[in-house]
């Protein structure tokens, strides 16, 4: 029996998904550049906030240690800080282990570094595994290579481009999760999902720090995968 000759639906995204790619790289490319200048207004040299930018790579982790740095708190609480957010991170490894467990341990490491927010959403959005994993890498390198010119054109300019939030950037962050949330709440292991974070955050606000309900939610992603791996058995 002869291979067949893979087609280009195996070879591409399809163009929403593609589309899509390129739209969130563009919009984490604003986000990147005030990172940069909060960065640099916070007293950071452009080479320190592009390497942090470079290693960190996670928004909500970086902001949050600058703004640390910024208000005069130690870099110890800057690293707990950032520490504290990335946790959830741990969380989209889980979620995507289906996914990128099979691949070469160097590919993996690679794709552990891309295992964001955006990444996740976009991923698990597609659906069946050749297209996720597709998804998966073009996402992740759309929005590493934009966020970091975000940061280095943004620490260039500095004090130039005004404050973030006074542009509304801060509004961004919250309103790019809603977006990237929409897809999944059509299927029941997302409704799942957000049921469970939604209960965990509630359950939290009157004991927790201001902050910590909202990242303790992503932990909602656990009952969520449980319940679409009972589905698929």
């Amino acid at each position: 029996m002869t291979q067949e000759a893979p087609t280009q639906h195996d070879a591409v995204l399809p163009t929403p998904v593609r589309r899509a790619v390129w739209v969130l790289g563009l919009a984490i490319s604003v986000f990147g550049m005030s990172f940069g200048v909060l960065a640099t207004t916070a007293g950071l040299t452009v080479p320190q906030a592009v390497v942090m930018s470079l290693l960190v790579f996670t928004g909500a982790s970086q902001f949050a240690a600058v703004s640390v740095v910024e208000a005069g708190g130690s870099m110890g609480s800057a690293l707990g800080s950032a520490l504290l957010l990335a946790a959830r991170n741990a969380a989209y490894g889980v979620a995507m282990a289906p996914t990128l467990g099979k691949l070469p341990l160097a590919q993996r490491l690679l794709g552990a570094q891309l295992v964001i927010d955006e990444t996740t959403a976009m991923a698990t959005a597609q659906p069946e595994g050749r297209l996720r994993a597709r998804t998966f890498w073009a996402t992740g390198v759309s929005v590493f290579v934009f966020w970091n010119v975000g940061t280095l054109l943004g620490a260039l300019a500095g004090d130039a481009i005004g404050d973030p939030e006074a542009l509304g950037l801060d509004a961004a962050f919250p309103a790019g999760f809603v977006v990237l949330a929409v897809p999944h709440l059509r299927r029941r292991e997302g409704q799942v999902a957000a049921a469970a974070g939604a209960l965990v955050a509630l359950v939290l606000i009157p004991l927790a720090p201001a902050g910590l309900p909202i990242i303790a939610a992503a932990l909602g992603v656990v009952p969520g995968l449980l319940f679409a791996r009972r589905e698929e058995r």
